[in-house]
C-alpha cells in the first residue's frame, strides 16, 4: 500500500527483474542454465544411487559426499524453476513470505555445503596426518552428530535474518528485485529504513559459517601438505595428492564464487548488475553441476561403478 515520499507498506508480492539490463535475451540464459541444472540433477542422483545401494563406500567420505550430493540437489531446485519461470514463462511474482522462505532454504544449504566441505577436508586430514587413528576417530556415531551439526547450524543461524527483515523493515521503496532468487541483501536494500543491523548480521553470520569454514579447511589442507611432503616415497605422496584433488576443485570453485557474490553486493558498486547477478547465480549452480563430475572422473570406486552400469544397460 502505497504512502508518502514513494515508499510503501511491505508489499505481500516481490516481483524478480532477472538480470538487470540483460532482460530482452533471458529466454536465451536461461537455456545453458537449464542443461546445467538438469546434469546437476541427473550427476548428483546417480552418485547417491551409487553410495547407498553399494555397501563397500560406506565410508565417511562417501556419507559426506551424499551427504553434499543431496544438498546440491536441493539447493539447485529451490531456485532454478522459479528462474525459469521469470526467464521463460513471465512469472516473475513471488509472495513476500514465499521469498523469505526460499531466502532461508537458500542459505541454509550453502552453509550446509560450506560444512559437508569442511567435514571432508578434515576426514582427508585425519586419514593422511593420522592413518592409523582414522578409523577409531571418525566412528560412525562422530559422523551423525558431524552432518546434525552442520545442517543446524546454518538452520538457526539464518532464522534471525528473516526475523529482523520481517519485523524490523515495514517501509520499503519498490517492490521490484534486481535478482533471479531471493538473496539476503537484494531483499534488505529495497527497504526504505535504516538496514545497519540487518547488514551486521548478515556479515556475522556469514563469518560464522563460510568465513570460519574456510580457514579451518584451509589449515586442514596446510598441514595436509607438510605430512605429505614430509613422506619418503614419491609413489605415495602422488596418492596422497590425488586422494585430495577432487576435494581441492570443488573447494575451490566454491568459494571463489561465494566470496565474489558476498563482497560485491555488499561493495561491488563498480561492477556492472548483469555481471554479479549472473555470477550468484553461477554460484548456486556452477557447484552442483561441478561436483558430480568432479568426483565421478577422480574417484576410482564411483567411476568404476558408474562404467559398470552403462555398460550392463548396454549389454541388456
Amino acid at each position: 500500500m502505497p504512502i508518502t515520499n514513494g515508499t510503501m507498506f511491505m508489499p505481500s508480492v516481490l516481483i524478480f527483474i532477472g538480470i538487470p539490463g540483460l532482460e530482452s535475451i533471458q529466454c536465451w540464459i536461461g537455456i545453458p542454465f537449464c542443461a546445467m541444472y538438469v546434469i546437476a540433477l541427473v550427476g548428483n542422483s546417480l552418485l547417491l544411487i551409487i553410495i547407498i545401494s553399494e555397501p563397500s563406500p560406506h565410508e565417511p567420505m562417501y556419507i559426506f559426499l551424499a551427504m553434499l550430493g543431496a544438498t546440491d540437489i536441493a539447493l539447485s531446485t529451490i531456485f532454478v524453476p522459479k528462474m525459469l519461470g521469470t526467464f521463460w514463462f513471465h512469472l516473475p511474482e513471488i509472495f513476500f513470505d514465499v521469498c523469505l522462505f526460499q531466502m532461508w532454504l537458500i542459505h541454509t544449504f550453502q552453509g550446509i555445503e560450506s560444512g559437508v566441505l569442511l567435514a571432508m577436508a578434515l576426514d582427508r586430514y585425519v586419514a593422511i596426518c593420522y592413518p592409523l587413528r582414522h578409523a577409531t576417530i571418525f566412528t560412525r556415531q562422530l559422523v551423525t552428530h558431524i552432518g546434525v551439526a552442520v545442517t543446524l547450524r546454518p538452520a538457526i543461524l539464518v532464522i534471525p535474518c528473516l526475523l529482523l527483515i520481517k519485523c524490523r523493515l515495514t517501509l520499503y521503496r519498490t517492490k521490484l528485485i534486481s535478482h533471479t532468487y531471493c538473496e539476503h541483501m537484494a531483499v534488505v536494500k529495497l527497504a526504505a529504513e535504516d538496514v545497519y543491523i540487518n547488514k551486521f548480521y548478515g556479515l556475522l553470520g556469514a563469518f560464522i559459517v563460510g568465513g570460519l569454514d574456510f580457514m579451518l579447511i584451509a589449515l586442514s589442507y596446510v598441514q595436509i601438505f607438510i605430512t605429505v611432503f614430509r613422506l619418503p616415497q614419491k609413489e605415495a605422496r602422488l596418492k596422497a595428492f590425488n586422494t585430495c584433488i577432487p576435494h581441492l576443485c570443488v573447494f575451490f570453485q566454491f568459494y571463489l564464487l561465494a566470496f565474489f557474490s558476498f563482497f560485491t553486493h555488499r561493495s561491488g558498486s563498480y561492477i556492472p548488475s548483469y555481471i554479479h547477478i549472473t555470477l550468484s547465480n553461477l554460484y548456486l549452480l556452477v557447484p552442483p553441476f561441478f561436483n558430480p563430475l568432479v568426483y565421478g572422473v577422480k574417484t576410482k570406486h564411483i567411476r568404476e561403478k558408474v562404467v559398470k552400469m552403462f555398460h550392463c544397460k548396454d549389454q541388456v
